[in-house]
């Protein structure tokens, strides 16, 4: 707490606790617990979670999450009391599991399960709470009711729709200027209508029984002596420690949840030690168990609110706090007047928030594995408890995974490299004995006299099973159908790397029965693999060690020395494939026709490839050179730069017609001079190499242009 921050942190303080009011008495209303019990909660969430916490931002108090599990345990359990037992171990397991850093526990359940979880919650609050919202017990059986005809109250069910309305078309109007909470206006509205309708008919006048119900205290003495005690001697029955664990396992996961997404929401980004919180947590459960109030956890609304109101520090919570205790302490006959059907109002809201049609959609458009778990997880807490209904959505959640695993455990690709085709099998990161069954029948479909590679490269597991499965199609079934295996990245003692049979390396026979136009399609195919991110898979080690002794390219690529063009790489080309002449503006000079001669005539290209691109820096520099009347030495002091520009601005000067003027400014200009500059080093290479024009006339030579541009990265070649 500092001078700077107090008076944020009193404001938002106060918003918080106009927040948390109704929010803490509904909640303690729809788990079927004693309404102060709900606001002993949030009383401890402020004065003690806030000081052990190491968030600066989170809220702590009764969650909407937990009443579905409150309800239930209380039934269970036969007696509130008891159930505070259960709230005390709860705590206790939470320390345990903050000392045993178990902060990363949300980690390891799939979201699907978890939104699950909150959207049966949502139903489950919708359900509870409809009884309230027209007036009626919602401890009334729903026989009962349908033989009595929903016998509603008026008055009640007017206040409690009216508060729905109004709820519903708050932020969707004008309304939401208002600088005030919605709950809060609800709950005043609430106790306006009930002093309103007070003097009329019994069927509109709210009765004490539709009302909230605090006990009345005489200051904090009284308070106290009021709470109710935890029911000691229940404490280690069965039924008390499995509802320990229940409380302690869901309420953990909320609050590692809301942490992560309030940090999330805090401005200065700050990150909540998770292990720190689960033992202010712990504490804070305790503390409330032994005062008579609900579970514990960190809350997304209050906590969203908090930073909305410009909270800054941990002294925020503290202060709602302080405002929950003092309206408890001197001010129960103000919370006395609230309607319940204004309460149950803000909960079949807050149940639609997390239950509505748009979550539905939303996982329905995540995919099947998304939507049947989430689903499943909804139907089983509603249908049995939320414990059960939790394990069950994380079995069929497990089941899509280990079936995603098994249906996708390898990757089968027909790849086209310098020696011909190949079928590469790509392993998956964990190979157990579940892949074994796919992995057997994509052997049993490779063709007869086939290269095959098996990869294992990205392979961090495999089990024997199936390393003995590879083995013996290595030793037998390859073999014998005349299939060429290579493996490739294994790791084992029983399968060792052979690469005898790769085909990604040029090599002299390859090059001899290669033609031209074969050299001009391969390089064409791997430019679109280039371009939509499909690089063939190459063992670059084993190219180097392969290429050693010597080399056979199969094309001479006269390019510019431009950082962006990296030859091999757009061309999806491995080591030894080409010979790279490189100079900028990719001149026909004597020194790079000599490289281009010896790659083709002494070294055996098949193909001299003169490679252009866009934005070219030497001719963008020539055009605005030759603009300006400059050499190159004038305008850089470069005194060799000028044998460069020269060749280009010949280029440039025997281009008549242009649009628009001819300086780099001009793309359209710029570009028509770097494919003219390609055809101009073509003409020099035939004109100046006797020995490249007699290679290209007997057709053991292709001679091809081409334009890279450097912002797609495909390749444009000229065809004529």
């Amino acid at each position: 707490m500092n001078g700077s921050t107090f008076f944020k942190d009193l404001s938002a303080g106060v918003v918080v606790f106009l927040v948390a009011l109704p929010l803490c008495l509904g909640i303690a209303l729809a788990s079927n617990a004693p309404l102060i019990s709900g606001l002993i909660a949030g009383i401890v969430g402020g004065l003690i979670v806030s000081w052990i916490s190491g968030s600066h931002t989170s809220v702590s108090g009764p969650a909407a999450g937990l009443t579905a599990i409150v309800f239930a345990q209380i039934e269970k359990l036969g007696s509130y009391e008891a159930f505070l037992g259960a709230v005390i171990l709860a705590g206790v397991l939470q320390l345990v599991m903050g000392w045993l850093r178990a902060g990363s526990l949300a980690a390891f359940f799939p979201s699907s399960v978890i939104k699950g979880l909150l959207a049966a919650i949502g139903i489950i609050l919708i359900l509870k709470q409809t009884p309230y919202l027209f007036g009626l017990n919602n401890k009334i059986p729903l026989s009962e009711l349908l033989e009595t005809g929903f016998n509603i109250h008026i008055g009640a069910t007017v206040v409690g729709l009216f508060s729905l309305l109004l709820l519903v078309f708050w932020d969707k109007t004008a309304l939401k200027r208002i600088p005030v909470p919605a709950p809060l206006v609800v709950v005043l509205l609430g106790i306006g209508a009930v002093m309103l309708l007070e003097p009329r008919a019994e069927t509109w006048s709210i009765g004490i029984t539709r009302l909230v119900q605090v006990p009345l205290s005489n200051g904090l003495g009284g308070l106290f002596q009021s709470l109710p005690s935890p029911d000691y001697s229940q404490m280690l029955s069965t039924a008390v420690l499995l509802g320990a664990v229940t409380i302690a396992i869901v309420a953990t996961l909320e609050t590692l949840l809301n942490l992560e997404a309030v940090d999330k929401l805090d401005r200065k980004q700050r990150v909540s030690p998770p292990n720190r919180e689960l033992v202010a947590q712990g504490a804070g459960n305790i503390v409330s168990g032994f005062c008579g109030g609900l579970p514990i956890t960190s809350v997304i609304v209050r906590s969203s609110v908090n930073v909305a109101s410009g909270g800054q520090t941990r002294l925020s919570c503290f202060i709602h706090g302080v405002f929950l205790l003092t309206t408890v302490a001197y001010f129960p006959y103000l919370l006395n007047r609230i309607p319940l059907s204004c309460l149950a109002a803000i909960l079949t809201y807050t149940g639609y928030k997390l239950a509505g049609p748009a979550t539905f959609k939303k996982m329905w458009l995540a995919g099947r594995q998304q939507f049947i778990p989430f689903v499943m997880t909804v139907i089983a807490i509603i249908a049995t408890d939320l414990l059960i209904g939790i394990f069950i959505g994380m079995a069929i959640a497990v089941g899509f995974i280990l079936y995603g695993n098994i249906r996708h455990s390898l990757c089968k690709v027909t790849e086209c490299h310098v020696g011909g085709e190949l079928i590469r099998i790509k392993l998956s990161h964990q190979m157990t004995f579940l892949n074994k069954a796919s992995l057997t029948e994509t052997l049993h479909q490779i063709p007869e006299q086939t290269h095959l590679v098996i990869d294992a490269t990205e392979t961090t597991h495999i089990d024997p099973d199936v390393v003995d499965l590879i083995s013996d199609y290595q030793q037998d079934m390859a073999p014998a159908r005349q299939i060429q295996l290579s493996l490739v990245g294994f790791q084992s003692s029983i399968l060792k790397n052979d690469l005898s049979h790769d085909l990604s390396v040029s090599t002299q026979d390859i090059q001899a029965k290669v033609t031209p136009s074969e050299v001009l399609q391969l390089m064409k195919e791997g430019n679109a693999r280039f371009v939509r991110g499909e690089k063939l898979a190459r063992n670059l080690i084993q190219q180097v060690d392969s290429t050693s002794q010597a080399q056979y390219p199969l094309a001479t690529v006269l390019a510019c020395m431009d950082s962006r063009v990296a030859t091999e790489m757009i061309f999806d080309l491995g080591i030894g494939d080409i010979f790279s002449v490189r100079v900028a503006g990719n001149i026909a000079v004597d020194r790079t026709i000599g490289s281009c001669e010896y790659g083709c005539a002494v070294a055996g290209a098949k193909l001299l490839l003169v490679l252009g691109h866009t934005r070219s820096g030497a001719v963008m520099s020539s055009i605005d050179l030759a603009h300006q009347g400059k050499s190159a030495l004038e305008a850089t002091g470069c005194e060799h730069l000028d044998s460069v520009t020269s060749e280009i601005t010949q280029v440039i000067s025997a281009h008549t017609t242009s649009e628009g003027e001819r300086t780099s400014a001009n793309t359209a200009f710029v570009d028509s001079i770097t494919e003219a500059n390609v055809r101009r080093n073509m003409h020099q290479l035939m004109e100046k190499s006797s020995r490249i024009r007699g290679l290209v006339e007997d057709g053991s030579l292709l001679l091809v242009g081409a334009v890279y541009n450097v912002k797609t990265g495909a390749v444009t070649f000229l065809e004529d």
